[in-house]
């Protein structure tokens, strides 16, 4: 009966992913990641680095065993560990994904001076005055006024849309973009709602709010939905 293969290697144009199984327990995985690394780097040239990317599936690892497996691989003289790909999702890891991804509602008048910042989608059923500012890691939308400061995607996310019934902020802000708005523009009579995003130019720019199932076609995408 064959053996069954608990650590794959297989050689990328980055360098080496491994595969490990994870049904075997963690000290046969061990030894056999030993064994098969040591038999490995005895082929490989010696004066040049190789990544090595480690992918242990459904296994969850503490933070110990983490690194008990980067330091057997590190002692392998031209290895270098890249990272390692897990299934597994902690309880902080899982619960922050959940906060940046949902939608928070708040009804509310933010009044100069005040800040309103959350981790996910902000829904604003309100205005925002002069001198209030609503900040959010993803989306904002403002079923209200907007005449203060609006900052989404403040943690990177250049998808990030800002929306607004009445669009009249003091300045825009879409993850490291910056458009300040002039009095004129602001003093100017809408009647539509109006979004603001990034476009290819990386530069944030204004349009009616229909745009955005052409140029942000995921807002409206429906889970389990076509």
């Amino acid at each position: 009966m064959k053996k069954r293969q608990n650590v794959t290697i297989k050689g990328t144009k980055g360098g080496l992913v491994l595969h490990l199984d994870d049904n075997c327990s963690y000290q046969e995985l061990k030894r056999e990641l030993d064994e098969k690394l040591s038999a490995n780097t005895r082929t490989q040239d010696d004066r040049h680095l190789l990544p090595v990317t480690v992918n242990i599936g459904n296994r969850y690892l503490t933070d110990e065993q983490m690194e008990e497996l980067k330091e057997l691989i590190r002692q392998k003289k031209n290895l270098v560990v890249d990272g390692i790909e897990s299934n597994v999702l902690t309880k902080d890891e899982a619960k922050r994904q959940r906060e940046e991804t949902e939608v928070v509602t708040v009804t509310s008048i933010v009044r100069s001076g005040q800040v309103l910042q959350v981790t996910g989608d902000l829904l604003l059923i309100g205005d925002v005055n002069p001198g209030g500012s609503v900040i959010a890691g993803g989306n904002i939308f403002v079923m209200g006024t907007l005449r203060g400061m609006a900052h989404a995607g403040c943690n990177g996310n250049e998808q990030a849309v800002i929306a607004a019934s009445n669009l009249k902020p003091s300045q825009l802000r879409i993850s490291d973009c910056i458009n300040r708005i002039s009095e004129a523009w602001q003093n100017e009579d809408k009647h539509d709602m109006e979004c603001a995003y990034i476009n290819e130019n990386h530069q944030i720019v204004f349009d009616r709010i229909q745009t955005l199932i052409k140029i942000r076609p995921n807002l409206t995408r429906l889970e389990g939905g076509h």
